[in-house]
């Protein structure tokens, strides 16, 4: 039974919503005479279009043709003047845990080891957060991400410690009106919520769950356990996934001395990459040579989340080496930013540095950039939709889904830009995000997210939410993290080394 009336009430009337006809739209949108970052298929790389017009109907877009072209509009059509604006693509992010929002700035000093014992999903968690905190937490994090420009979004969801709270985010993903793949996450609780019972539950909800109304929200699986769980329960999942047809099965992999040795050799030992099913992997922190050539035969991906690896410490000396099977991740959004334009922006300039350090090691002058912004908008727009397999996501062509970014080229940081894709990858930030438009409706509208009238509650729900549970945590000792790390054998914890700018005494953190 239900104890919290709210989100039995937002439950109820998400399921209602969902049986109105998904056909059910406004009138037509033209944007005119905008700049347009298309994409070539003969090419494989971005087509800008200049003074060009892109016309939305329905979920996708009709056409896009040059503003002095006459197209022909349906009664009723929108007309939003598009000179000095930028048009993108929507940003996909393909790796996300989007109930944590509640924690929100606590662990902006943490490190990985911290995390698995303090954030993750093995934590208190599972007895601290309710339905209504996972919706409230869902919610919000989803609607920081469309405000950045972010319409798709793969939620690694492992707050699934019961059938209410997997219920609760899903429901808050359908919702949000944002492209969400929903990943069930299957793991070892303590709690009492068993394998069984979360295989009983993810079978229900592919059967029945309401995302099967949703145009915008799928039902994927996330399992971390392979490495872990005997080969007869992993071969179950396995085919459970395949009997459900989920949208995508995603897993952490580290290796290493982390642990979670999730690699693409597990995982086709298993028979998960050679099939319909997109597979991704975040982090990768320790790929071999193998994982990355049996992710190419398979066009399975690799999701990088460049601020959480270098935040949490993560390593990923050899992801730079697959770009070509890899996209862009943010992971925590409660420690840094949700906005993938500033993923991007610090993975194109590492990958930079680490090339220009092999030129300068042997005492030579980098005469070229290794990495173009191209390159980067290109991970973060159409890499994340192909890693999906979904090539109309993550592009703006005829025939794509119409998740659109506009970006406000007259603001002072943008003015005067010459190559509108480096204006986005080096020189924007989340203000000059516009307009934002899923499936052909607006989410975000003149600078304001338009997500609904009971916004103001929601955000008033979610800090009732989060204040409860920050206070719970901040009274929670932190980890007494001394002699083996435990998910792997042999290996020790260790003191890095910390840093101080002020002189004198440490000023600690």
């Amino acid at each position: 039974m239900r104890t919290f009336s709210l989100f039995s009430s937002l439950l109820a009337i998400s399921q209602l919503l969902l049986l109105l006809p998904s056909t059910a739209r406004g009138s037509d949108t033209l944007f005119r005479g905008g700049t347009v970052l298309s994409f070539d298929n003969a090419t494989e790389s971005v087509k800008v279009l200049y003074n060009t017009s892109v016309l939305v109907s329905g979920s996708q877009i009709v056409s896009i043709s040059p503003q002095s072209q006459n197209v022909t509009l349906s009664p009723g059509t929108e007309v939003i003047p598009s000179e000095g604006k930028i048009i993108s693509p929507g940003f996909v992010d393909t790796h996300r845990h989007l109930w944590q929002s509640a924690f929100r700035t606590l662990g902006s000093n943490t490190s990985l080891a911290e995390y698995f014992f303090r954030y993750s999903e093995f934590t208190q968690a599972g007895t601290v957060f309710t339905p209504d905190d996972v919706y409230y937490g869902q919610i919000i994090g989803i609607y920081e991400s469309l405000n950045a420009g972010v319409t798709s979004i793969l939620d690694h969801a492992h707050h699934t410690w019961s059938n209410a709270t997997a219920l609760a985010g899903l429901n808050a993903s359908i919702a949000s009106g944002a492209r969400v793949w929903w990943c069930y996450a299957f793991h070892n609780l303590t709690n009492g919520y068993t394998r069984e019972d979360q295989l009983a539950d993810f079978e229900y909800l592919s059967q029945y769950g309401p995302w099967r109304n949703s145009s915008t929200t799928t039902l994927g699986l996330a399992y971390d356990p392979i490495s872990l769980d005997p080969p007869s329960l992993v071969q179950t999942v396995v085919n459970v996934a395949k009997q459900q047809n989920v949208s995508v099965i995603t897993a952490h992999y580290l290796g290493g001395p982390w642990g979670f040795v999730n690699s693409p050799v597990l995982a086709n030992s298993y028979g998960i990459l050679n099939t319909s099913i997109p597979v991704v992997f975040s982090h990768g922190s320790y790929l071999t040579v193998q994982d990355a050539e049996l992710l190419r035969s398979t066009n399975q991906y690799l999701s990088i989340t460049p601020e959480s690896e270098m935040h949490y410490g993560h390593g990923d000396a050899d992801s730079q080496l697959i770009q070509d099977q890899a996209a862009l991740g943010v992971d925590t959004h409660f420690t840094y930013s949700t906005d993938i334009v500033t993923q991007a922006r610090i993975w194109l300039q590492s990958v930079r540095l680490l090339f220009y350090n092999q030129v300068r090691a042997n005492w030579q002058i980098p005469r070229n950039n290794p990495m173009s912004a191209n390159q980067a908008f290109l991970l973060a727009t159409r890499a994340g939709g192909l890693a999906l397999r979904r090539p109309d996501v993550g592009v703006l062509v005829e025939g794509a889904k119409a998740d659109i970014v506009v970006f406000d080229g007259t603001a002072p940081n943008m003015l005067g830009w010459v190559d509108p894709v480096a204006a986005v990858m080096l020189h924007s930030n989340v203000g000059n995000v516009q307009h934002v438009m899923v499936d052909g409706e607006f989410k975000k509208r003149d600078f304001n997210l338009t997500v609904g009238d009971d916004y103001a509650e929601v955000q008033q729900q979610f800090l009732n939410s989060a204040r409860r549970i920050q206070a719970i945590w901040e009274a929670t000792p932190l980890p007494d993290l001394e002699g083996d790390y435990p998910y792997s054998s042999g290996i020790l914890y260790g003191e890095a080394v910390t840093v101080d700018v002020v002189r004198g005494n440490s000023t600690g953190y």
